[in-house]
């Protein structure tokens, strides 16, 4: 029962798949045959773009210094508009892997989720990649120091790889091994000094984590959980607690990464449970599943706020019940998406969809297509404005249609985000030109290790949709990186064009 649950975060494109390739090939839990680059990305969409859309756990059986362990890892994003996918991975896992790409540096959604795994207490270990890349050993120290820093190791500790030849990446599964905490639960029962308890006999009723889940014509919604207390296997009875839903239990099984039957999932075991459930509300992500209906919650997540927000129709009117469907099946898939139906006159019936960026908006669009095979007529992306009218009431509008007349509005506010840059030094003057053609309002700076630091902003949402991203790139030479999170809405100057 030795067990280790953990995660690789990094900033896009800095090697998580790659390194996890190397991790299945080591642990032998896929075959040399079936191997192929970034593995564990199971959609075409990734695999075409080369980025994480979609968390992905899997289990690895690994033996080291005479002992079996099993180890489960989740795969997340990097990229800043599938953030709360990285935030559900993190709730379920105990440790986690800051992976650096040694040519890049620290980028900023690399200290975006640095943040987040702090908060859920997890234990950090450094990794810097790709250094088959770079030969200028000063630069790779100065590299190690900024990353101990961040993690509250000693530079020495920070393990360096290359995940593309796999050099010392079976370092990363000692270190894994040695550092990484076992679930919580277990290690109580170890440590309790009394004679040694059979964990698989463990008395206390079934309570787990709904981290993510899908839908399977079969086998109805399946849940992928982290058990957190008992056990469970199948035709047991179990309880969803937000929806009090009723469940009989189908199937439980593990993530190899495709899915394995087992005969019982036990505490600190992740894996999934096939509910039978045809109905995908009926399972929301970040619930609890239990055998009492009346057992405690366990912390779950907050629901991500939408930033984005675009009108999607079908080509064809015929289709809505059709997209109706669709949409219901990708929200299980991906728990950020939020949407609610509407009419205009000029399109008929169709759905306003909340998005957490531009890119969540174009992948949501493309998995329509390709997944569910209906093509949607998409209006303008646009941010949520809330108009408060003379008598003080409040209302929130997304299409210039719904703007009152101007003599019953008393003021108009609009979604504010703090923007973190992270940028070289030698760019700060052209960064700081660009943010004075935006409505930017600067707050400080944070500076780290001697030639690289953040700076924070105010910034009005709706001013990063359409091309900001593009024209940072562009004046630091595509060294920027940027982060933003809601802070807030605020009164703006705002007329109707």
């Amino acid at each position: 029962m030795n067990i280790r649950n953990f995660v690789i975060i990094a900033h896009i494109d800095h090697g998580k798949s790659t390194l996890a390739d190397r991790l299945l090939e080591i642990t032998g839990t896929v075959a040399k045959r079936k191997m192929r680059e970034q593995f564990l990305d199971q959609m075409d969409l990734e695999r075409e773009r080369g980025i994480t859309i979609k968390m992905q756990p899997v289990r690895m059986n690994y033996k080291f210094g005479g002992e079996d362990y099993i180890l489960n890892l989740i795969d997340t994003p990097g990229h800043v508009d599938f953030t709360y996918e990285v935030s559900r991975a993190l709730a379920a896992v105990e440790g986690a892997v800051l992976l650096v790409d040694a040519t890049q540096g620290i980028q900023a959604q690399t200290i975006a989720n640095l943040q987040l795994a702090k908060k859920e207490n997890l234990k950090i270990i450094g990794v810097i990649n790709k250094i088959d890349l770079i030969n200028d050993l000063e630069k790779l120290e100065s590299l190690k120091q900024e990353i101990a820093k961040l993690t509250g190791q000693k530079s020495e500790e920070i393990l360096t790889v290359s995940a593309k030849t796999g050099l010392n990446a079976e370092k990363v599964l000692e270190k894994i091994i040695k550092d990484f905490p076992m679930p919580a639960r277990m290690t109580e029962v170890i440590q309790s000094g009394g004679p040694k308890i059979d964990l698989l006999n463990d008395e206390k009723p079934f309570r787990a984590l709904v981290f993510d889940s899908h839908f399977d014509v079969y086998k109805g919604v399946l849940a992928y959980i982290k058990v957190v207390e008992g056990e469970l296997s199948k035709q047991k009875l179990i309880n969803a607690l937000a929806t009090r839903a009723k469940i009989q239990v189908l199937e439980t099984g593990i993530f190899k990464p495709e899915l394995v039957p087992v005969e019982k999932l036990v505490s600190g075991e992740i894996g999934y449970v096939a509910t039978g459930l045809k109905n995908p509300e009926l399972i929301k992500v970040g619930d609890t599943l239990a055998a009492n209906p009346n057992a405690k919650p366990l912390p779950g997540y907050h629901e991500p706020k939408p930033m984005v927000w675009a009108s999607f129709y079908p080509e064809s009117a015929d289709d809505f019940d059709l997209l109706k469907d669709a949409l219901a099946k990708l929200k299980l898939n991906d728990a950020a998406l939020h949407y609610e139906s509407e009419t205009q006159e000029a399109l008929g019936r169709g759905f306003r969809l909340g998005f957490l960026g531009m890119l969540h908006l174009d992948i949501t669009a493309e998995r329509l297509k390709r997944e569910y095979n209906i093509s949607v007529v998409i209006t303008m992306p646009t941010v949520s404005y809330r108009i408060i009218d003379k008598k003080g009431g409040v209302k929130e509008i997304f299409t210039p249609a719904d703007w009152p007349d101007s003599s019953f509005i008393e003021s108009i506010e609009e979604p504010w985000v703090k923007l973190g840059i992270l940028v070289p030094t030698r760019y700060l003057g052209n960064v700081m030109k660009l943010m004075g053609n935006f409505r930017s309002i600067y707050n400080h700076t944070d500076y780290l290790g001697l030639d690289h630091l953040i700076l924070n902003f105010d910034m009005p949402l709706s001013d990063i949709l359409v091309d900001f991203h593009d024209r940072l790139k562009s004046v630091s030479e595509g060294y920027a990186s940027m982060n933003y999170e809601f802070s807030g809405f605020r009164t703006g100057d705002l007329i109707k064009l």
